[in-house]
């Protein structure tokens, strides 16, 4: 059933859902879209950075999370479930949605084909309106690059590609996170 064949939910009746479902949904524009399971690699990729991105922000306030966490929009309203998220300080929970946090620092997407465009577009779109949010990162399946959008301080986004044998520059986490260590033992990639 496509979205315009479903009818429009109140975020109320889209936790319901989430409780009573055994499938965890995301909420775009008043509509539940349920989330498939992941690909093998997608999985390992996910769980690769995750574990990284840990090692990197041990021993600062920064926390990173696994795809059960879910995220939501405050000026928007719509809840996602990333990859990864990494939330730096206090958790800012949703007042409507106590599982829900409002003040991500990281969000990292692992791209799928069924989602990539999504990802790319208006996910990210609704993930710029957060205010704490300083990196989203999508990491590619079956070839070594990892794409980092950086916000500026003037609220403008800046993206670097790095590739095998590179790094994002993750400074005021105290290093880097190498394309090379991501992908580690993934041996379906260039």
């Amino acid at each position: 059933m496509s979205a315009a064949e479903k009818l429009k939910t109140t975020y109320a009746e889209y936790l319901a859902l989430e409780l009573s479902s055994g499938v965890r949904h995301e909420f775009v524009d008043g509509f539940a879209y349920a989330m498939a399971g992941g690909e093998p690699e997608h999985a390992r990729l996910a769980l690769s950075i995750g574990a990284e991105l840990r090692s990197l922000v041990r021993g600062s306030p920064c926390r990173v999370f696994s795809s059960d966490l879910k995220v939501r929009v405050p000026a928007s309203g719509n809840a996602y479930y990333a990859d990864v998220t990494v939330v730096c300080g206090p958790l800012a929970r949703h007042p409507e949605d106590p599982l829900t946090v409002t003040n991500p620092t990281m969000l990292v997407e692992v791209l799928s084909p069924s989602t990539e465009l999504f990802d790319r577009g208006e996910k990210f779109a609704d993930y710029r309106l957060f205010a704490s949010l300083q990196h989203y990162v999508m990491v590619t399946v079956g070839r070594r690059r990892i794409e980092h959008y950086r916000r500026n301080p003037d609220g403008t986004w800046t993206l670097t590609v790095v590739t095998a044998g590179e790094a994002i520059a993750l400074p005021e986490f105290g290093g880097g996170l190498a394309v090379d260590d991501v992908y580690e033992g993934d041996d379906a990639v260039d």
